[in-house]
């Protein structure tokens, strides 16, 4: 009988994981969703596709409740039903859905969204890579610190990715003549739009903490102007 080694066994799982992810994530969006489309979102989308040198920005509605954006692993970009609703009461405005659109088209630029369907299996294999080896040594706490592990370090690695989103978006913005003040004011009510409190250390979350998050863009800003 063949022997694999639990790192072996861990890639195969993690290459099983990423298959049945994309598979299933690409399924859910094509049945809730359909292309969004709205006059009043036009001028925005239409100097995004201008700045990008193409003919036009799609943009999908997926009908789900949380405020989110999303860019699928096949280059879609998505706005949520949950944020478009706050878009048709006013709470946002067109200028602050172009910046959560930009930042989606700066995942889809940079790799990031097929990388991340990716790192979510990578997780898993390490997550049980590391399990079976401290399984032997730590019994009964050697999953709990592989845990540990891999969600920071997988943590780490998508902070970076929205860092370099919203720098990417930063500059489309710029170049769309919408500018950055959409992407700050749109932070500065991310909590209150989501529900969501950072009651956790920026260091144990998947996103960097709001505030450094304004901080970086009004830096980077700041560095434009002066050059």
């Amino acid at each position: 009988m063949i022997r694999f080694s639990p790192i072996l066994l861990a890639l195969l799982y993690g290459l099983g994981m990423y298959w049945f992810s994309t598979m299933r994530l690409r399924k859910a969006l094509d049945a809730q969703s359909a292309e969004l489309l709205d006059p009043s979102l036009q001028p925005v989308l239409n100097n995004m596709a201008k700045a990008l040198g193409v003919d036009r920005v799609k943009v999908h509605l997926y009908e789900v409740d949380p405020v989110n954006g999303l860019a699928s692993p096949d280059g879609r970009i998505f706005i949520t039903r949950g944020f478009y609703n706050k878009y048709k009461s006013g709470d946002v405005c067109a200028e602050e859905i172009a910046a959560v659109i930009a930042h989606e088209l700066g995942h889809i630029a940079l790799g990031h969204s097929r990388r991340r369907m990716i790192d979510f299996s990578s997780q898993n294999a390490i997550r049980a890579a590391i399990g079976m080896i401290l399984g032997r040594f730590l019994p009964g706490i050697g999953n709990w610190v592989a845990n540990i592990f891999a969600n920071l370090l997988m943590a780490k690695l998508s902070r970076s990715d929205e860092y370099e989103a919203d720098e990417y978006a930063s500059a489309l913005l710029v170049k769309s003549g919408i500018g950055t003040k959409p992407q700050i004011t749109l932070f500065e009510k991310l909590e209150a739009l989501t529900g969501q409190t950072g009651s956790m250390p920026a260091w144990l979350l998947s996103h960097p903490a709001t505030e450094d998050r304004i901080k970086t863009i009004q830096k980077r800003e700041h560095k434009w102007q002066g050059n």
